[in-house]
């Protein structure tokens, strides 16, 4: 390369414009401000995913538990823990006179649990007064406290302790801003439903 042309880069080199400080500090502050925005955005987005997860957990559950009860031929139920936040698939064991766990037991999200907060009125056409499924009983009949339970005939259609067939149960979970119900209709019909924490509510077919 000759002289006067390297000589011509160099001097290129010393003119090219740069950043100056106060650039740098311009744009870096921009990406913070940005950055600020959203992380509260994106908490709000995951926990709108965990809560809805977890309702559709509770919607699965019901089915295999439908399920369970017309293929075993026996009675089946979802057992929920409201004082663990958990739930679980059970059958009854004629021949042990006993429930089963099938499966494993499934956990709420961390900021999740069972309960509809502020909500006074129930998902359109569900229940008469909003409450949770009613308590279950352990092997001998007696009511086990905390807990609701959601029991299918071996039929598959739901039922209340007697064994007569209901249009009642549900089983809500919500994280103090949102509140999710599952809804089970006399013919098995499972509907998943969402409202915000507030009274009156507008529930939404989900």
């Amino acid at each position: 390369m000759r002289r006067d042309q390297l000589e011509s880069m160099r001097q290129k080199a010393r003119t090219q414009p740069g950043f100056s400080l106060i650039e740098l500090l311009i744009v870096m502050a921009l990406i913070a401000i940005v950055s600020a925005m959203a992380v509260p955005m994106s908490s709000s987005t995951l926990a709108s995913f965990r809560i809805s997860g977890d309702a559709r957990g509770v919607q699965s559950a019901m089915s295999l538990t439908k399920l369970r009860a017309a293929s075993d031929f026996t009675r089946a139920r979802v057992y929920v823990d409201l004082a663990a936040r958990s739930f679980r698939v059970e059958t009854w064991q004629k021949t042990a006179a006993t429930w089963t766990t099938i499966g494993g037991t499934t956990n709420l999200s961390t900021s999740d649990t069972f309960g509809f907060g502020v909500i006074g009125t129930p998902p359109p056409n569900s229940q008469n007064v909003i409450a949770q499924a009613p308590v279950c009983l352990d092997n001998l009949g007696l009511a086990v406290a905390n807990t609701a339970c959601v029991l299918f005939n071996s039929r598959g259609i739901p039922v209340d302790a007697a064994g007569a067939p209901t249009a009642t149960d549900a089983v809500y979970v919500t994280d103090g801003t949102a509140v999710y119900g599952v809804t089970l209709s006399a013919t098995g019909l499972m509907r998943v439903w969402l409202t915000r924490a507030a009274d009156p509510p507008v529930w939404l077919v989900q």
